[in-house]
This record gives structure tokens, C-alpha cells and sequence, in this order.
């Protein structure tokens, strides 16, 4: 097998995890709101996910340690990805229906291929530009039916697109000076650190203090742990195997998976415009994974 194939290789079972963990997150939103703010909610999972994946690296025995040069891209690059994309993700899910609210978020290719072109002078091959292409068309093609729901609520449509460019951001601001560091420990530390703008927002605008329906319980839980906790590991590994608008392509599929569970769910629309637009994102896909790029790795 050829080196440069490896890293598309090991990616692939990491974005089928990442597929489903995620793809089935959006339409869980609404129900983890129902009696918490966006607000606490989030502060109670980035909390949760950080602690509960650095005493999993602690108990394998990895360095739980971020050197001092690179504490700064670590600190920088959650502000942009996880605080942004954590308030404006579950904003958008809760303005407008949970589908489309995937759809806009997962515009993040565009923004990472545009953005690493312009900062980190990554060069776009044809068939990275096909693959990219092909991506958006499908969100585009997706996107067209929640005209009308975008229409009732601009400030959904706003959310939705803010969370993918702090997305592209981020995860631009990690390929430039990757940390030395294994993706659990980077994830854990991300997690803790978003958790205290969050917290602070919390305080300010949450709840107050009460303690909410087991079934709010069981539903934030298990957004910690699972989209939370084992997606964003799997999110930051791809990002170490893939240059960041591969990267971004490798989840086009998430919110194919978010539009079939919001229409089994919640009745969201599913007929052939969806139908062709989820052909188009499998195509992008499977375009990304036959990329000959060579990789860079976080060191470890």
C-alpha cells in the first residue's frame, strides 16, 4: 500500500464513528433545551466530556501535559471551534428544524478550503476542487428545503453558518501548529477550557439553580459522553491524518445521517431532493478517501 494512502486508510473506520455519533446528535438538541438553557446545557457537557476523556487518558497513561509553546493554539483553537460551535450549533438546531440546521453547520469544507487557502496556502487539487464541489452541492440541495423554516427564523440561519466557520477556524488554527500531543489529552484539555466561557455565560443567562427531569438528565449525559466525548476524539484524529479540507469532506456525511434521523424522529421533510443530495455528499466522500495528498500527523 502506498504511504500516502495510510492516512486515508486509518481515517476511514474514525469518520464511520464519526458519521453516526454525530449524524444522530442534532435531533437530541430540542430535548436536552426542553428545561435547561443552551447555556447550561453546553456548560454541563464540555465539563462533563473534558473530565470524564482526561481521566480516561490518565487511566492509559498518557501525558496529561500540553507544552507551554503550544498552550496558546490550544486555548485559541477552542475558543473558535467549541465555544462558537457549541452555542451557535444547538441555537440553529432549536431555531430551525434539526436537518437542516446539520446542513448549514456541516458547510464547514467550504470554509476550511477557502480559509486554508487564503492563510495557510494549502493547494486545492482538481480532484480536492471535485470532491469539495460535489460536497456542496448536496448541502446545497439539502439547505433549499429549510428556505421557508430560514425565512421564520434569520437568526437560526445566522447560528448555523457562525458554527461552521468556527469550525473551519479552529480546525485551521490546529493544522497550522499542531500540538505534540495525542488527540484524547487534546480533546479533554479543548473541552475543560471551552467549559469556562460556557459556565460563565451559564451563570449569567442560565436557569438558576434546579434539578432538572431524569430525562433531561439521561438525554445531556449522553451527549457528553458520546458526541461529545468519543466524536470529538475521533473529529481531532481525522484532523491529524488529513489536511483540514480533506478533513472536512470526511464528515459531509453527518448531516445526510442528521436529515434520515430528523425524518424518522420528528417528520422533517425526506423526498427525492434530499434523496439526490445525499448521493452527491457518499460521491464527496468517497472522492475525499481516493486523495493522494500526503498527510501531516500530530506529533505524538
Amino acid at each position: 500500500m502506498p504511504a500516502s494512502t495510510l492516512p486515508l486508510r486509518t481515517a476511514l473506520p474514525l469518520i464511520l464513528v464519526l458519521t453516526f455519533v454525530w449524524g444522530t446528535n442534532w435531533v437530541l438538541f430540542p430535548l436536552a433545551v426542553k428545561e435547561l438553557s443552551v447555556w447550561s446545557f453546553r456548560a454541563f457537557s464540555t465539563l462533563g466530556s473534558g473530565l470524564a476523556l482526561l481521566a480516561w487518558a490518565k487511566v492509559r497513561g498518557e501525558s496529561l501535559a500540553i507544552p507551554r509553546g503550544h498552550r496558546g493554539t490550544v486555548v485559541a483553537a477552542a475558543m473558535a471551534y467549541l465555544v462558537v460551535w457549541n452555542i451557535a450549533s444547538t441555537y440553529a438546531a432549536v431555531l430551525i428544524p434539526s436537518g437542516q440546521a446539520a446542513v448549514l453547520g456541516f458547510t464547514m469544507p467550504l470554509w476550511a478550503a477557502l480559509f486554508g487557502a487564503l492563510f495557510l496556502r494549502q493547494k486545492l487539487e482538481r480532484r480536492s476542487l471535485a470532491a469539495l464541489a460535489l460536497g456542496l452541492l448536496g448541502v446545497g440541495l439539502l439547505a433549499v428545503r429549510g428556505l421557508h423554516a430560514y425565512a421564520q427564523a434569520p437568526l437560526g440561519f445566522a447560528a448555523g453558518i457562525a458554527a461552521a466557520v468556527g469550525w473551519a477556524v479552529g480546525t485551521l488554527i490546529l493544522k497550522r501548529r499542531p500540538p505534540p500531543v495525542a488527540p484524547l489529552v487534546l480533546t479533554g484539555w479543548q473541552m475543560l477550557i471551552t467549559s469556562v466561557p460556557i459556565t460563565l455565560g451559564a451563570l449569567w443567562l442560565g436557569d438558576g439553580w434546579f434539578w432538572p427531569s431524569w430525562q433531561s438528565v439521561a438525554v445531556v449525559a449522553y451527549i457528553t459522553l458520546v458526541p461529545m466525548a468519543l466524536g470529538n476524539v475521533a473529529w481531532f484524529s481525522i484532523v491529524g491524518l488529513l489536511p483540514a479540507h480533506v478533513a472536512g469532506l470526511g464528515s459531509v456525511l453527518v448531516p445526510v445521517v442528521a436529515m434520515l434521523t430528523g425524518a424518522l424522529v420528528r417528520g422533517e421533510p425526506l423526498g427525492p431532493v434530499e434523496l439526490l443530495a445525499m448521493a452527491c455528499s457518499v460521491g464527496a466522500v468517497a472522492l475525499a478517501l481516493g486523495l493522494r495528498t500526503p498527510a501531516p500527523r500530530l506529533a505524538r
